[in-house]
């Protein structure tokens, strides 16, 4: 096959991701420990470079490229800028955590950009084959940067059931894989679709390979009964770890659910619907219910994510243009506000002490009014209170159930909704309404630059909840 100029234009923000993610790692073996200054500016720069890349190339044709394996569509330019952008604000929010644990070493950037390029890989995937490459080079990442605190047995204990768990989770999507080529005869998704159009094929066996490709994505995604890494990796892992794992893999994972069921399966939205209806409902209310009962703000939040992934799972398996946007717009919401509740942990934590009980946010609103004004905005967003964006969020994927007269889910949605608001509104009440603890625990070290980026997240949360149209109309364009 005589390689063409359209494979360079479409797969460049990958290409230029990996050249600049080679080049960190000669910079890293070249400088060894103190690589983790320059390795930080170019892992800044590269994803800089690489959104300015994306968003150039919005407006131009898209299709189908490398052998039909990859590609290039507004859905895919638009989660990769999202992502970009994400992970930039990731490695802000980071690196006072790392310095001051001495962690800030040039292999936790190195592993974050590949891992990006992992995602991005995983969003613009048109193949069985390049779905799991860009799956296995952002988990494999992840690993190894849960694994990075190596004096922590906390640490290195969520490395260990991630990993065993993880590869699980592998083995059966890779399964589901095989036994689909095997009734359709290809791995391309454009094969697919079109071999299921036709008809013809073994029903019982499809379905059977749907069940293990459908186990594969629930893991990734977190959804109940495949959740139980998630709790404790958020909570074992180094917070800035944490951070990484609770945002765009999250993006790059529904990415990689809609390509399965809905480019590659979506002719039969009837054998995994109803698959879907238990996952999303049992993770809203596992979720919602057990996050009541901890203590620790990030096993909090680890529970909050489980339920938040059922919600996103509402308008994808609702099947219609308007589910999947209202999904797609939940995946993206869901990031930002993820992004603020951990980044303000970082915020919170210094060395030798980790904001992760609830009870260190007390008398938050005595001590630092403003960052407790910017956690109530993102607790408030994330419980789905109007007017902020997380509300939004929940209206349009309950509205999407809604519209297929799924009532029942939908009632279980709302009423987890409001089970939900519970525990966020606890930290709320934590923060205004008890009274402070000593006053060592006063003093926040964080540098400017990420105390104005935790400024600037929490209220792009508002003025998106305010303004919600533009978002939802891009989301909207990308499935019309």
């Amino acid at each position: 096959m005589m390689f063409e100029v359209l494979n360079i234009v479409f797969a460049l923000p990958e290409m230029f991701m990996l050249t600049m993610a080679c080049v960190m790692l000669l910079v890293v073996a070249f400088l060894g420990k103190d690589s983790g200054n320059a390795t930080y500016k170019l892992g800044q720069i590269t994803l800089a470079v690489t959104a300015i890349i994306i968003y150039q190339n919005m407006g131009t044709a898209g299709g189908l490229t490398f052998d039909g394996t990859y590609i290039k569509d507004t859905f895919s330019d638009v989660l990769k800028l999202a992502i970009c952008l994400i992970n930039i604000a990731v490695l802000l929010y980071s690196t006072s955590y790392l310095r001051a644990r001495n962690l800030f070493k040039g292999e936790y950037y190195v592993l974050a950009v590949f891992a990006t390029l992992g995602m991005m890989i995983m969003v613009s995937a048109y193949h069985f084959l390049t779905l799991y490459l860009g799956l296995e080079l952002m988990s494999l990442c992840m690993y190894a940067m849960v694994a990075m605190h190596r004096d922590s047995k906390i640490a290195t204990e969520a490395a260990m059931k991630y990993f065993i768990l993880g590869a699980i989770a592998s083995g059966m999507l890779l399964y589901g894989m095989s036994i689909i080529y095997g009734v359709t005869g290809s791995l391309s998704l454009t094969d697919i679709a079109q071999a299921i159009q036709l008809g013809g094929l073994d029903n019982t066996v499809l379905s059977f390979g749907l069940v293990f490709l459908i186990i594969g994505l629930g893991f990734k995604l977190g959804a109940v009964p495949f959740h139980m890494w998630l709790p404790d990796v958020y909570h074992g892992a180094p917070t800035a770890v944490t951070l990484f794992i609770a945002t765009a893999p999250k993006i790059a994972a529904f990415a990689m659910a809609m390509r399965i069921l809905v480019d590659g399966l979506g002719d039969v939205h009837e054998y995994w619907q109803g698959m879907l209806i238990m996952l999303s409902v049992l993770s809203m209310i596992i979720g919602n219910v057990v996050a009541i009962a901890q203590t620790n703000i990030k096993r909090m939040l680890a529970y909050s994510t489980i339920s938040h992934m059922g919600f996103i799972l509402l308008g994808v398996l609702a099947g219609t243009q308007e589910g999947y946007a209202a999904s797609m717009f939940y995946a993206l919401v869901y990031s930002l506000m993820s992004l603020g509740g951990f980044g303000m942990i970082i915020l919170m934590s210094r060395k030798g002490f980790e904001a992760e009980k609830i009870e260190d946010y007390k008398g938050l609103g005595q001590r630092h009014p403003w960052y407790a004004l910017m956690m109530l905005i993102l607790m408030f967003s994330m419980a789905g209170i109007p007017p902020l964006v997380g509300f939004y969020a929940k209206l349009t994927v309950i509205k999407a159930v809604i519209d297929i007269n799924l009532i029942s889910v939908a009632i279980i949605a709302v009423l987890m909704s409001v089970i939900g608001a519970y525990y966020y509104l606890r930290i709320i009440k934590v923060m205004y309404f008890d009274d402070p603890p000593p006053v060592e625990q006063h003093i926040i070290e964080a540098p400017a630059d990420m105390r104005v980026m935790i400024s600037v997240n929490a209220l792009a949360v508002l003025a998106l909840g305010i303004f919600p149209g533009s978002l939802l109309a891009i989301c909207t364009i990308v499935f019309s």
